[in-house]
């Protein structure tokens, strides 16, 4: 059993939600860039549904502007 299905809380700081999704600490530097504290356990950051979403909106700007610059 991993840590998101025993109940973990989300790795933001003053959030209380229960995490959905667990990602590497290197793929969180997009949140913490937009202001966020996150408290890591074991190199990963377990995020409720609410900061996923956006994380993915954050990562899927990010991945958009670095296409457009390969293309140059």
């Amino acid at each position: 059993m991993g840590r998101i299905s025993k109940g973990v809380a989300c790795s933001v700081e003053g959030c209380g939600e229960r995490a959905v999704h667990s990602l590497s600490l290197e793929e969180t530097r997009i949140l913490e860039s937009k202001g966020y504290s996150l408290a890591a356990i074991h190199g990963r950051v377990y995020l409720c549904e609410k900061h996923y979403k956006e994380w993915k909106k954050a990562r899927k700007k990010l991945d958009k502007f670095e296409k457009w610059r390969m293309m140059r």
